[in-house]
């Protein structure tokens, strides 16, 4: 019988996003979340099953860019560029979108499949700022998927 691959999925994105939120939710886990960037500092891994495929979920520290700044954007970067996930999820603020893109915009040329995640898609709407998944999804060329986890 054949072993099925371990699929490696990196949550990415800006510190405050939801990030570990949206860990806890898939893993099951209860790492600490906190309201302040730098809450997560260091890598975690769980583990999820779905429609009998294994995922290794990393929640990666909260990162603007792959050019490292800080000691969590550098374990951000170097995660994603030399462990090359199988996916990378960039979890996104959907009330500041726009300032969310510029790490998607690095990670297109890299040959890593991108996800966005649209979280807080409730406080964009609350804020008068709805996101258009389609328009997003034009513009990027990623299939945005859309949630309100936190």
């Amino acid at each position: 019988m054949e072993q099925q691959k371990t699929i490696t999925v990196a949550l990415a994105g800006q510190p405050n996003t939801g990030k570990s939120t949206v860990f806890n939710m898939l893993t099951g886990l209860k790492q600490h979340v906190g309201n302040w960037p730098g809450k997560t500092v260091e890598r975690k891994i769980g583990t999820a099953t779905y429609n009998g495929s294994t995922y290794r979920l990393v929640d990666l520290p909260g990162t603007y860019s792959l050019t490292a700044n800080s000691l969590e954007e550098m374990i951000a970067r170097d995660f994603i560029i030399q462990e090359q996930p199988d996916v990378v999820v960039v979890v996104t603020d959907a009330a500041h979108l726009e300032r969310n893109l510029y790490l998607v915009t690095e990670l297109l040329p890299l040959s890593v499949p991108v996800i966005i995640a649209l979280n807080m898609m409730d406080v964009a709407e609350q804020e008068g700022r709805p996101v258009d998944p389609r328009a997003l999804e034009e513009a990027t060329g990623i299939r945005p998927g859309a949630d309100a986890y936190r």
